[in-house]
């Protein structure tokens, strides 16, 4: 679990509230309370700030830079291929999904990953596909070399299976590899 990963590796551990607002945009007001609540509850749950970095994503705006970078560089019809995205659309009908921050998702996440060039990442094995678009979009960025100071590299892979912690989003992941 997450108590025990933090002594082992480098965590960086994140409320991802620009995440929410992918489909929650309508009620923002409702994220910042549950952000609040999740990270007191990692705390509660025996996650420190002593032994791991825990942030709220919307408060590094290199998050909302390098999503923007990724985007640049990334075909519609990759973001369009994730097999999340039509599948949300069917399970969430009553919302309005016709937006990019929602077929965007994978690219935040994706920005989420590359930024701190991450060698474990907890997702669910709905989000697989997430992490393999990481790898895609991060060789395209990186061979076209319009921005040369970034390189972006996806550490060796890592796999680790942890316990999650109950009643939250981020309760039901896993680890899957990277590279």
């Amino acid at each position: 679990n997450w108590v025990k990963l933090q002594h082992e590796y480098e965590c960086f551990f994140f409320a991802a509230d620009w995440h929410a607002l992918t489909t929650h945009y309508e009620t923002p007001e409702n994220i910042e309370q549950n952000v609040w609540d999740m990270l007191i509850d990692w705390l509660a749950a025996g996650v420190s700030s002593g032994s791991s970095t825990l942030f709220i994503q919307s408060q590094v705006p290199e998050h909302a830079e390098l999503h923007l970078l990724l985007s640049m560089v990334t075909p519609v019809s990759w973001l369009e291929r994730v097999p999340t995205y039509k599948d949300q659309q069917e399970k969430l009908r009553d919302l309005d999904l016709a937006t990019y921050g929602f077929l965007g998702y994978p690219l935040l996440q994706s920005a989420d990953i590359l930024m701190y060039r991450a060698g474990l990442v907890p997702v669910g094995a709905d989000q697989v596909a997430h992490v393999e678009i990481t790898r895609e979009v991060a060789r395209r960025f990186n061979s076209q070399l319009w921005y040369s100071n970034l390189i972006l590299a996806m550490k060796q892979q890592m796999l680790y299976n942890t316990l999650s912690l109950p009643n939250y989003y981020l309760s039901k992941k896993n680890y899957f590899p990277l590279s």
